[in-house]
C-alpha cells in the first residue's frame, strides 16, 4: 500500500511540471497520508518505541466508561438513595 502510494505522489509531481495543480494535489495527498498514519497509530513505530498511545486509548476509554456509569446510575430509577451517596463519596473522593 505504501509502495502505491509513493508511486502516486511520484506520479503527481511528475505532472506538475505540466500543471502546477498537481502539485498541489500531490502535497494534499502527503499531508493526508500522513495524518491519517498518525491518527490511526499506524506506522514503523507501531511494532516498536512506548505504549504510550496505548495507554492514551485506554484512558480515553476507561473514562469514557466511568462517565458513562455515572450517568446510568445518576438517571436510574432503581436504588436511587444509595447511587446518589456514591456520587457523593465520588465527588468528595476527587474533589
Amino acid at each position: 500500500m505504501f509502495v502505491l502510494l509513493l508511486i502516486l505522489v511520484l506520479v503527481l509531481f511528475g505532472l506538475g511540471f505540466l500543471n502546477p495543480l498537481w502539485w498541489v494535489a500531490a502535497a494534499v495527498l502527503v499531508y493526508s497520508a500522513t495524518r491519517l498514519g498518525r491518527d490511526r497509530g499506524g506506522g514503523r513505530s507501531r511494532d516498536g518505541g512506548s505504549d504510550l498511545g496505548n495507554y492514551r486509548d485506554y484512558r480515553d476509554y476507561r473514562e469514557r466508561r466511568d462517565r458513562r456509569e455515572r450517568w446510568d446510575r445518576r438517571y436510574s430509577r432503581r436504588h436511587r438513595a444509595r447511587r446518589r451517596r456514591e456520587d457523593r463519596q465520588d465527588h468528595e473522593r476527587r474533589g
